[in-house]
């Protein structure tokens, strides 16, 4: 009987690692997760192939334009925090003054994130990598002289930066927990380079 009640239990843990395991990997919110990515991959791609599908410059900007905003809203509303319970906004007090809130969803008692593993994924890769691509659109347009193409592409890194820092701002912490953080990097790398001298010399 002993040895019955051992095997149950071992399997009720094997099914819950099971379940615990699908819950991380599953995509909780698929219309989110998709709209988080359509918007600022179809901006990318709108401005890559514009000149191929159409000659007039106003019909791409109009087009471009459009697609970030709404990719700025969705990520800035909706999709930060149901993907990772992440958002940010400004507010104004009874004084008139306006200040910025970042705010980052508490762990629930059980001590499980109602986001999963699969959807932060998508939300940081798609969040980090589009602005990367818009700064390099922002090089290209001003090295290859294309001056009319440089005032779309600044609203790309812009609106989309702005949702980077933001979300970031959110998962690090106020703006002294990023001075921190920097601080002590550049003091970690202050030290390297005094330290190896030192010891070169000492040898």
């Amino acid at each position: 009987d002993s040895n019955d009640d051992i095997e149950d239990v071992s399997l009720f843990d094997a099914d819950d690692d099971v379940s615990r395991r699908s819950k991380k990997s599953k995509i909780r919110h698929p219309v989110a997760s998709f709209f988080h990515l359509f918007f600022r991959v179809s901006a990318i791609v709108v401005y890559l192939l514009c000149e191929l599908l159409t000659s007039s410059f106003i019909a791409c900007m109009v087009t471009i334009i459009l697609l970030l905003s709404c990719d700025f809203w969705a990520v800035k509303n909706v999709t930060g925090r149901l993907m990772v319970g992440l958002r940010w906004w400004n507010q104004v007090d009874d004084d008139g003054r306006s200040h910025w809130v970042f705010e980052a969803r508490k762990v629930s008692a059980q001590g499980s994130k109602t986001s999963s593993e699969a959807e932060s994924r998508i939300f940081w890769l798609g969040l980090i990598t589009c602005p990367m691509i818009w700064v390099i659109f922002a090089f290209s347009a001003l090295f290859s002289f294309k001056v009319k193409w440089l005032a779309v592409v600044v609203m790309g890194v812009v609106l989309q930066g702005a949702n980077l820092y933001g979300y970031i701002r959110c998962k690090v912490g106020s703006r002294k927990n990023l001075t921190s953080m920097a601080t002590n990097y550049l003091g970690k790398q202050f030290l390297r380079q005094v330290r190896f001298p030192v010891l070169e010399t000492l040898r």
